[in-house]
This record gives structure tokens, sequence and C-alpha cells, in this order.
């Protein structure tokens, strides 16, 4: 009999047909879904939080196809060949992103459990414009020969859908490598597949070692936290893998004081850290979640700081082709007019943004 997870996965909503078992399927949702070539598809899980009658809940937002994605006056073409410096004169397997000297991003996957609307790497893994090879061994070989790598951020798509077995033999192989320090995991799944935090799974990637295991996850809103998410945390915890997270920041969805303030002080309860919250990357088709530049330091100043414990605050940041860039006021921000900012780095590098209204 195969495990929970692997059952959601094989059932995974993504016709219409499906969707009417858990939702009522609005007309501009149903538009969307009939005209829009697109990859969607959310696990019965997450599919069970949306709310049945508003088509304004968060989670719905976040995972339903909109004809909104069509519009696109702010996002970027080729963004991630921008954005992951796929572009430059040094050669790298299609697998290895970087925008660091000493630490690189491993894809090693594309398939994701749930397909967000919101997500950076949408030309990959849902509109699947662009086409990668991802070789695990010929990633290995890379990092093995470069000595400067000390940080590994293992990505996909979601790299915890590998089953235990691949993922037992790369992260055993990566603890090989003798200049790799510290492992780093970027999964949804304890939100929206927590099923998957097994005990095959916690024996592959957890224990005590050399080079720790780090995980970092997606929540974007409250109503994504329940128990089963709070026991897969736990389950992770406690075989040596701390929980952080990285909130996007997206207009209707989380960006009310109330809102955010809950999301992070209820991450908090269930023993998640909040990490960072991304300003929404300038992916193309995405122009509907976009705020204002401003607006998630005004959240952290007005929701968090001096409201509840510096726990509970993250850092506010855009990633870019040239690292994240904090995005608190003053210092990082360096120009601005009507069309667009001009940010800096911890390096004194400069990169520019669209300016959007608020």
């Amino acid at each position: 009999m195969a495990e929970e997870w692997v059952e959601q996965m094989q059932n995974q909503v993504n016709t219409l047909e499906k969707l009417e078992k858990f939702i009522n399927v609005s007309a501009s949702e149903r538009e969307a879904i009939e005209t829009l070539d697109t990859r969607w598809g959310i696990s019965p899980y997450f599919a069970s939080l949306m709310d049945k009658d508003d088509p304004n809940c968060p989670i719905r937002m976040q995972m339903i196809p909109s004809m909104k994605e069509q519009v696109n006056q702010f996002g970027m073409t080729d963004y991630l060949v921008w954005k992951e410096n796929r572009a430059t004169e040094e050669v790298r397997p299609d697998c290895i992103a970087r925008q660091y000297h000493d630490r690189i991003a491993f894809t090693v996957i594309e398939t994701c459990a749930v397909y967000c609307r919101h997500c950076f790497r949408k030309e990959l893994v849902i509109d699947q414009e662009l086409q990668l090879r991802f070789d695990l061994d010929e990633g290995l070989t890379w990092i093995t020969e470069h000595t400067e790598i000390r940080d590994v951020l293992v990505t996909g798509g979601d790299p915890l859908l590998l089953s235990d077995e691949k993922l037992e033999y790369l992260i055993g192989k990566l603890r090989e490598i003798p200049h790799v320090e510290m492992i780093r995991i970027g999964s949804r799944l304890p939100i929206v597949l927590p099923q998957r935090i097994t005990e095959g799974l916690k024996k592959a990637i957890g224990g005590f070692h050399r080079v720790p295991v780090w995980l970092n996850t997606q929540c974007n809103h409250p109503k994504e936290i329940t128990e089963k998410t709070a026991k897969a945390v736990y389950e992770l915890m406690s075989c040596g893998i701390n929980v952080g997270n990285q909130a996007v920041l997206m207009k209707g969805i989380n960006d009310d004081v109330e809102t955010f303030k809950e999301l992070h002080l209820k991450l908090l309860r269930i023993r998640i850290r909040p990490y960072y919250v991304f300003y929404c990357e300038a992916a193309p088709g995405i122009d509907h979640f976009r705020t204002s530049v401003e607006k998630g330091a005004e959240l952290i100043r007005d929701a968090l700081r001096g409201h509840t414990t510096g726990l509970a605050q993250p850092m506010y940041v855009l990633a870019t082709n040239i690292g994240k860039i904090p995005l608190m006021p003053d210092y990082y921000i360096v120009d601005k007019n009507e069309k667009e900012y001009t940010l800096r780095n911890h390096k004194g590098e400069t990169t520019k943004i669209p300016n959007i209204p608020g």
C-alpha cells in the first residue's frame, strides 16, 4: 500500500471535475482553467483548506489559475535566466544557479505538490517555456570541483518529492564533499503536503552530522497552518532539522496588518521561525500579486516591530540577480523616481526595479 503522501500526489487536484469536489468554482476561475495553457494542481489536503464559496479565499487565489496572469506590464521576459545568472561566461550545469561566491542553488526537480500562481520559477515550473536538464550527478561533480562552495540550497520544484532513496543519496553525497559546511532545503511540503514528513524522510535527511540540514518552507497566510503542519514541523525538529519560513508578500492575501501579524505569530506557535518576507519578484504574469515596494517594511513596522517578540520579525528582501537585497528604508534603496527604484546590495552593487503604483 502506497504511503499517504504518494496517494496525495497520485490524486492531485488538477482538473475542473476534481476541483468541483472541493469548491464551488466561480465563473472567472472556470474561464481561466478552460482558457489558459498552464500547468496547475493542488494536493487534496491543501485543496481541502480552501473556502468552498469565496473566490477571494487566500488559498484559492494562490492555487487556481486567473485570467489576470495574461497581464504583464512589469514582469521581465526571460526572468529566471536573469535572476539565476544563467547567461554568464561561467560554465555551469543547468541544475546550478548562482548569485554568490560561496553558495549556490542546486535545482533537482521541477515537480511540485501545488503549483503556486505567484511562483518566481513560473517560466520553468508552470509555463514550462524554459527547458532545463536536472542531472544530480552532474551537479554533485560541479560542486565537488568548486571548493569555494560551502553552502548548498537544494531546491526545485519541490525537492522533498524525491523518493527517500534519492534524497538519502543526494544528501549523503553532499555531506561527503569536504568543503560543504551546510545544506539547506527549500520545500513547501510542510505546509501543502505535511504527510510527506515520514520516518523514511527523517532517516534520509536528518540526524547528527558535521553538515547540518536546514529547511525553509513557504507559508503566506494563517489559514494554511493546521495541526498536521505543526506535527510535521515537530517531526523535522526531532531529527535535527530546524524550520524557517519564507513568505511572499501578495496583494489581497497577506498585505494587511491583521493578517500579517497573525501569520507570523501562528508560525512561531508551531515552531517555525519567520526568516524572510519576499517582495513579489519580477517573474512574468504575476503583476496582480504585487504591492508597492514599501508595503512590506510598513507591515513589519505596523504589525510586528514593537508589537510582538523579535522572533516573529522576518527580514524583508527582494531576490535579484545580484543576491537578496533588504528593502528596509534609507540604506538599501539609494534612489527612486516615478519609473523605478535603484537598490544597493552588501557589496555596493546596484540594480533597478520598476516603481509599482500602490
